[in-house]
């Protein structure tokens, strides 16, 4: 039988006690972050969920690599069910970023090419305008006019298909930014027919673990259903999205704070993925066309660091996502500036998310919430929030 000198043994015995002197002094660098972090997170939250009648909220912060996860209120009124770390939010257009990195990931992978017509994809839409819009413009609603929601007759696939086979756009495509569910549906659509697989399938069992998502969902399964959250409506009542039209294309993701951030995470340091999903990051992070300020990219929306919040403000704003406003294409793509903020609002009938990050800086925030309330507060919430997480960050580097 080997023994282990007594040199050995204490050599292992230093190095061991190093490693959780080490563990030791970054829990206690953790802990004084969120010390700086939690109050000003705390006197927001509340003041916003109270502001809105919100039931529920769960905000992720990430800075230099340290996250936390601050969990407020209740997932479910009737039973006083609180908002844990394992609660299932409704993150509605932020799916739209998840759907975009498919698609660049298909992209990235050689199933299709951003250039490619749409209806090389789609053969029942051959012979339609989809012959001259590309899945490009499908995924930066650019496509010519594609509505906000698809009509009420759209319910199953063969009124799908005869939907868009008599679509005609109201303008040339690449011109105008018209903000619409039907067109990054379609995207997602088909990047899932180019890579030869159902949409959710492709989701759950290759984007999300790719990611490191593992409480996140199209379909929420049974067993997870005790913790996906109720929102709540105007009236109050306790509702959850109902299926539509490319409804998991568009807004179907549910998931937690915690994996939301580690989206958010994945964006802001890409580099421990798989080289096509590195990739895919980077081409939905490049801005494709500009109206204003805004850079419009494939699920998320750009802006140059610092933003004014006014900008943001109107880059998010009702008539944004209601009216066409015309765009110049980027050539070749381009992002605004080196230091860019990224963006995206998501809301379904009662809930209301928004997630923002910049990754030269090393800093991003989630907010999930259990009401759909009014986007110009998420922005304001959000924008104080990086404003301290900047100044936390800068601090810690300079120590």
């Amino acid at each position: 039988m080997s023994t282990i000198s007594s040199r050995t043994y204490a050599v292992c015995a230093g190095a061991c006690f190093s490693l959780f002197g080490t563990f030791l002094a970054c829990r206690a660098e953790a802990d004084v972050v969120e010390g700086r972090i939690r109050p000003l997170v705390d006197r927001t939250v509340k003041a916003l969920m109270t502001a809105n009648d919100v039931a529920g909220m769960a905000v992720g912060i990430s800075v230099d690599g340290r996250r936390f996860i601050f969990n407020y209120g209740l997932a479910d009124k009737e039973k006083a069910t609180p908002v844990t770390a394992d609660t299932l939010f409704e993150i509605g257009s932020v799916s739209k970023a998840l759907t975009a990195t498919l698609g660049a990931y298909a992209e990235a992978k050689g199933a299709l090419a951003f250039s490619d017509a749409a209806s090389e994809h789609w053969q029942e839409v051959a012979g339609s305008a989809f012959d001259h819009i590309t899945v490009l413009e499908l995924g930066t609603y650019t496509a010519g006019g594609l509505p906000l929601q698809f009509p009420d007759e759209v319910i199953n696939n063969s009124t799908l298909t005869r939907y868009f086979r008599g679509w005609r756009p109201g303008y040339e495509p690449g011109t105008y930014r018209v903000y619409s569910n039907p067109s990054i549906g379609l995207f997602g659509f088909l990047a899932a027919a180019s890579l030869r697989k159902p949409f959710p399938e492709l989701m759950e069992g290759t984007l999300f673990p790719a990611l490191g998502l593992t409480n996140s969902y199209i379909r929420v399964p049974e067993a997870e259903m005790g913790d996906y959250a109720f929102g709540y409506n105007k009236a109050n009542n306790p509702v959850r999205v109902s299926s539509g039209a490319l409804d998991a294309q568009a807004y179907g993701v549910k998931t937690t704070a915690a994996d939301l951030l580690r989206f958010v995470e994945a964006n802001i340091d890409p580099s421990g993925l798989e080289p096509s999903l590195q990739k895919a990051i980077g081409a939905t992070q490049t801005g494709y066309y500009r109206t204003g300020d805004m850079f419009q990219s494939l699920g998320w929306e750009l802006y140059a660091w610092p933003a004014a919040l006014d900008t943001l403000l109107a880059g998010n704003s009702s008539d944004m996502a209601m009216k066409p406003h015309a765009v110049a294409p980027l050539v070749p793509p381009q992002k605004p500036a080196q230091d860019v903020f990224f963006n995206k609002t998501g809301s379904t009938g009662g809930f209301g998310t928004y997630a923002a990050f910049v990754p030269t800086r090393r800093i991003g925030v989630v907010l999930l919430a259990n009401r759909n309330y009014p986007i110009p507060e998420r922005i304001k919430a959000a924008y104080s929030i990086l404003g301290m997480l900047e100044a936390v960050s800068q601090d810690e580097r300079h120590r």
